[in-house]
């Protein structure tokens, strides 16, 4: 398919129901179609059909909760909920298909979600933003030849046209004109904002109205610059954020008829997200009763019009392993893995206060009696402490060696998450502070003879130096972790492209003083598990000692419950300063002493009930010979002081 060349002779497809003044019908059936729209209304089997949806991503989610998470959403009177999907999972490797992992099985997220009453609408990219890793885009993608994102450029259009035909071959029999639950799909998000290369979208959309068979919807911010930005033929035209400026906006700025249709806040902003970082709070509408009510007035205006809604987000889920995404803001700012955004369903599923006022707004607008009363929170569990003991150094696992006069970038390893490990072996005096590449990609541990001599960390616009006194035998050793990259950048940023620049490692030369440093051993460590082998190390662990794993084991009784949710606790590693926790086998995410996040959500369908449960913790700045951890039932948020940033 030339999907570059505009497809004049499809604008009678793309036309809404309304719009038959000002282009001729293709069909003329007596049954209406399963699911359209006029100038005002959403149209579902010919009747008004208002969308009151909620967003949940259903691979933040462990899959054997998406029923509950799926019910509750019902329950709180929600009809209809909205997906991203996440390409970087469904496609980790190129033409590497993943969906029959059940994580990644999208359509039976959908299909669950039809049982428990509910339509979807389809959000797939190929970019998501969502605050994910690089805004859902596979690392892969980077090392593509002359590829450009986000454009009509050939390469990147040729990855997403394979992108989305296999996901539409998955989807496609969910449709609801085929009798399944997916009303509408969005093309691309939020392009707007980002940029006007019409012919991209454009192309998106030819390549969406082949694979598929229902409308089709852009969602852009709520002025001008970004609807005009984002508006695509034929393609019904929505916003996000507040809707009285931007269901205003959205009829002011778009003029194009056939983008024209009933409005739809496609993203309504329950709270947010947080930012890792000494100074960054929690973010949670909790104590901010204004707050609240500017919520329920919204959701008032919205429905009391018989317009549509989609709360974003209905329910977060999490980033577990290495999925949370950055801004660039001339520095890194970098998501925590907990993806609870203040949202009415808390990270854990259970119910909040917050969803308790948005059900009772939300029944003034719907039929008495048709929304379930919802299930009660079953309670988390607590554990006791559990020792942690070493196992292994870090720099005992290293694999194979790459050897490069110059250093080289993560993805030229072939590797997409994880840490990097640089090796110099010092050949001559070297003094002055260290430089790694063009910048911190993202944060740099600097060890000399394998002792911690700083971290370089980009989270900050000032990140500190590390000045070094290199003598020849010396070992200079740079451990450069990819904390997430950019998934937003927006035309008013005021910086580089970030999303166009997604390398980590070193990137550039390293240098000390003015000195160019060559020849480098280079290990990757992707960790995408941990490791199985224990060689504990000869020397005590102490303040400045290299990364080190450790192990511990707990065992919970089950009970006489089958419902995994008894299980559900957050994990505490309270006298950890940064790192990663595996708890058999799965990586949770990092935590970090800056917080906000001092907990980290583990889902009970991880454990086995009366069985040893193992937990692992990469800690990369130990301080002692061992760690505790513990499970609680009431997650904790709290910032701390940076101990490597003074």
């Amino acid at each position: 398919m030339c999907w570059y060349q505009p497809l004049i002779c499809l604008l009678a497809v793309l036309a809404p129901a309304w719009a038959s003044d000002f282009l001729p019908s293709t069909t003329q059936s007596a049954a209406a179609p399963a699911f359209t729209y006029d100038r005002h209304s959403f149209l579902l089997n010919g009747e008004p059909y208002v969308i009151i949806g909620g967003q949940m991503d259903p691979q933040r989610i462990p899959p054997a909760y998406w029923r509950d998470r799926l019910l509750k959403a019902r329950a709180m009177g929600l009809n209809t909920i909205f997906s991203y999907v996440y390409w970087n999972l469904l496609e980790p490797k190129r033409g590497q298909w993943t969906s029959n992992e059940e994580s990644n099985d999208v359509a039976k997220f959908f299909r669950i979600a039809q049982e428990e009453g509910l339509r979807v609408v389809l959000r797939p990219g190929p970019y998501i933003c969502g605050e994910r890793e690089w805004g859902g885009f596979p690392a892969w993608l980077s090392q593509v030849p002359e590829i450009k994102v986000r454009s009509s450029n050939a390469p990147f259009m040729e990855a997403a046209e394979s992108y989305l035909r296999r996901l539409a071959n998955d989807l496609r029999d969910l449709q609801v004109t085929r009798g399944g639950p997916l009303l509408m799909v969005q093309v691309e998000n939020e392009y707007g904002s980002y940029g006007e290369d019409h012919n991209y979208t454009q192309g998106l959309r030819d390549i969406l109205l082949e694979n598929f068979e229902v409308p089709l919807y852009t969602n852009d911010g709520g002025v001008e610059w970004t609807l005009k930005g984002g508006e695509v033929p034929g393609v019904l035209a929505e916003i996000d954020g507040d809707p009285r400026s931007g269901f205003a906006a959205r009829d002011r700025y778009i003029t194009d008829p056939t983008e024209l249709g009933p409005l739809l806040d496609g993203e309504y902003y329950t709270f947010a997200p947080d930012f890792w970082g000494s100074g960054n709070p929690h973010n949670t509408a909790v104590g901010r009763p204004s707050q609240i009510q500017q919520f329920v007035s919204d959701l008032d205006y919205v429905l009391g019009a018989n317009n549509s809604i989609s709360l974003y987000m209905f329910h977060g889920g999490t980033n577990f392993g290495f999925s949370n995404g950055a801004i660039w803001k001339n520095y890194t700012a970098v998501f925590i893995t907990s993806y609870d955004y203040g949202a009415p369903l808390d990270e854990s599923g259970r119910t909040t206060d917050l969803y308790f006022t948005f059900r009772d707004t939300i029944q003034k607008y719907v039929r008495q009696g048709s929304i379930p009363e919802p299930p009660e929170n079953v309670p988390l569990l607590e554990t006791s402490n559990i020792t942690l003991s070493p196992t292994i150094s870090l720099f005992d696992t290293l694999g194979k060696k790459t050897a490069s006069v110059e250093p080289v970038t993560m993805e030229e390893l072939g590797q997409a998450y994880g840490l990097v490990l640089y090796e110099h072996k010092v050949t001559a005096t070297l003094q002055g502070n260290l430089q790694p590449g063009d910048r911190a990609r993202d944060r740099v541990i600097v060890y000399v003879n394998g002792r911690r001599r700083g971290v370089i960390d980009s989270t900050y616009s000032q990140p500190t130096q590390v000045s070094l006194s290199l003598q020849p035998g010396d070992t200079l050793q740079l451990l450069v972790e990819n904390l997430g990259r950019v998934d937003y950048w927006s035309r008013e940023s005021g910086t580089f492209v970030a999303l166009e620049d997604p390398y980590k490692g070193i990137v550039g030369n390293v240098t000390i003083g003015s000195e160019i440093v060559s020849e480098w051993d280079i290990y990757s460590l992707p960790l995408e598990e941990p490791p199985t082998v224990s060689k504990p190390g000869s020397e005590a662990i102490t303040t400045g000692s290299p990364p080190v794993f450790f192990r511990g084991t707990f065992r919970v009784g089950g009970g006489n419950s089958t419902d995994p949710m008894t299980l559900d606790t957050f994990l505490e590693v309270p006298d950890g300063v940064k790192g990663n926790v595996w708890v058999n086998g799965f990586n949770l995410g990092r935590y970090w002493i800056v917080g906000p996040q001092q907990s980290l959500y583990l889902p009970g369908t991880i454990i086995r009930p009366d069985e040893e449960n193992e937990i692992v913790v990469l800690e990369l700045e130990p301080n002692g010979d061992s760690l505790t951890a513990f499970g609680t039932a009431e997650r904790r948020w709290a910032n701390y002081a940076d101990p490597d940033y003074t």
